[in-house]
């Protein structure tokens, strides 16, 4: 390849009996983006880990702009000109924008700072690549998009001419990935190379050159992107053809949730949700629209007992509720967290003991306050045999597991297995953020069958594809508000991004009313 930047020649890694990368060879131009696609768990991780110096490959060498880069020098990736920003981004909320980028540049002991400099190399950088950012702005003001922002510009500052982005767009509304992809163009232009790993494929497709499918640790294809196809690359990813659940019409049975006028605000007294009115019938997919931030997280923390209603009334079958989560399980609700990593497992606990967590206080996995762990252990595996969850077995910790296998792993807490009583209610916020297009056919596939067998499902999600393929009913968060759920059917693109934008000409959160 013409002024290859980054050669990457028989990368092999293990971790114990399990072969993350396999002889992997890969190469990238300047100027080129090349995006890096494959199933959770299929090798993307640990090879960019590799490449930035996080892990110690087994086998392998890497070259960056012709000189060989030493294994596992993160300080090495960078001084040869590699950045990365990582999916769950590595900023200080509680520093400004200037003091992040300067964190790690300077040694402690050096007597001054060169902080006058480095506003000005950052106001440079930010002008010529178009990122506009205020460099005394508190990172934590700032919105997901901006923040992201500061990464890019982190990496830029620092001399970074190969960009590694590490799903980019997996937190980011419509608007912030339009603008991510003219800042991408931008970067190529002036000659930067970029790796870009991301699930969603018509991204993928919109703004890469060339396509490496990475499938049980080996490199089975690389493709020209202006060539390939999203059905070809789902099936390459997955080793199989990928077909999408659909929504079927089920019968809707009697009503299990209801708010009725319901009323939040956190411990310092600002109002999350606003006279907010809801239904959700067992048998049904309800779906809640909106950009992040504008309620749902707290809708999600309230149907889990995590939260209280300041006024209004939440009720579940009838029986009106408090704010104690424990009630919340015993009750039958199955939660599905948005953060699978900071709440929805434990890391550093094995995979039985976050099985099981929720359910000690239960018969079958306890007796006389002691755990009974054989029997939790069996539960454990039959969970994860009916889940497909990969990557070890029930004392393997949660933390080893790929995004998309926590996933499972979490599902299958909360929808349980044989011999355990279904649930009621399913709350499942934003359950496919971040996963492939197999590991989203299979949740998706799962919260049907729960409507299927009964459950009530509020599905939230910011993905519009997500909530027009699953859901009977569809309403939007804006601002604390909830414009009423109405049968999917009735919106279209236009609508929906109206009402999300706090546009509507009838937003209204009295139920079954319509919205412009």
């Amino acid at each position: 390849m013409a002024d290859t930047v980054l050669r990457l020649s028989g990368i092999t890694k293990r971790f114990g009996a399990l072969v993350a990368n396999d002889n992997i060879s890969l190469e990238l131009a300047r100027g080129e983006v090349l995006a890096l696609l494959g199933e959770n768990g299929a090798g993307k991780s640990t090879l960019v880990s590799i490449l930035f110096g996080h892990y110690l490959a087994d086998a392998g060498h890497i070259e960056a702009f012709g000189q060989p880069l030493p294994p596992g020098a993160p300080k090495a990736a960078l001084a040869a000109g590699i950045g990365m920003v990582h999916q769950h981004f590595t900023l200080a909320d509680n520093l400004s924008v200037l003091d992040n980028v300067l964190l790690g540049t300077e040694p402690l002991w050096q007597p001054w700072s060169r902080a006058r400099a480095m506003r000005e190399r950052l106001l440079a950088t930010a002008q010529r690549f178009g990122l506009k950012v205020d460099p005394d702005a508190r990172v934590g003001d700032l919105s997901v998009g901006e923040r992201q922002r500061v990464e890019i510009l982190k990496a830029l500052v620092r001399g970074a001419r190969i960009l590694i982005l590490d799903e980019p767009t997996a937190v980011l509304t419509p608007q912030e990935s339009e603008s991510l992809f003219a800042t991408l163009r931008q970067l190529v232009a002036e000659g930067l190379s970029i790796v870009f790993i991301s699930h969603k494929l018509d991204e993928v497709l919109r703004v890469s050159d060339r396509i490496a499918v990475l499938r049980g640790g080996r490199l089975v294809a690389t493709r020209e992107a202006a060539q390939a196809t999203r059905a070809e690359l789902a099936e390459l990813m997955v080793g199989r053809v990928v077909t999408l659940p659909e929504r079927a019409r089920r019968n809707v049975g009697p009503e299990v949730l209801r708010l009725d006028a319901v009323e939040v605000r956190d411990a310092r007294g600002r109002t999350l949700l606003r006279e907010l009115d809801l239904t959700v019938h067992s048998g049904e997919v309800v779906g809640i629209a909106g950009v992040s931030g504008n309620g749902q997280a707290a809708l999600a923390d309230l149907l889990c007992g995590l939260l209280s209603a300041h006024r209004g009334q939440v009720a579940l079958s009838g029986r009106v509720m408090r704010a104690r989560a424990r009630d919340w399980v015993d009750a039958g609700v199955a939660r599905v967290p948005e953060d699978r990593h900071a709440v929805g497992a434990v890391g550093d606990l094995p995979l039985w003991e976050n099985a099981v967590a929720e359910r000690l206080h239960q018969p079958g996995f306890s007796r006389h306050g002691l755990v009974r762990e054989q029997a939790a252990r069996a539960y454990t595996t039959e969970l994860l045999r009916r889940f497909d969850v990969r990557g070890g077995g029930p004392e393997v910790p949660a933390r080893r597991l790929s995004g998309g296998n926590l996933q499972k792993l979490i599902l299958g807490r909360a929808l349980g297995v044989r011999g355990q009583a279904a649930p009621v209610l399913v709350v499942a916020n934003q359950p496919t953020w971040g996963l492939d297009v197999g590991a989203v056919a299979y949740v998706h596939q799962c919260l049907l069958d729960a409507a299927a067998q009964g459950a009530a499902v509020l599905l939230i999600s910011e993905d519009l594809d997500e909530l027009f393929a699953l859901a009977d009913r569809i309403g939007v968060m804006t601002h604390g508000r909830l414009v009423a759920p109405r049968p999917t059917e009735d919106w279209d693109l236009r609508a929906i991004g109206l009402a999300m934008a706090g546009t509507t000409e009838a937003g209204t959160t009295d139920e079954g009313a319509h919205a412009a």
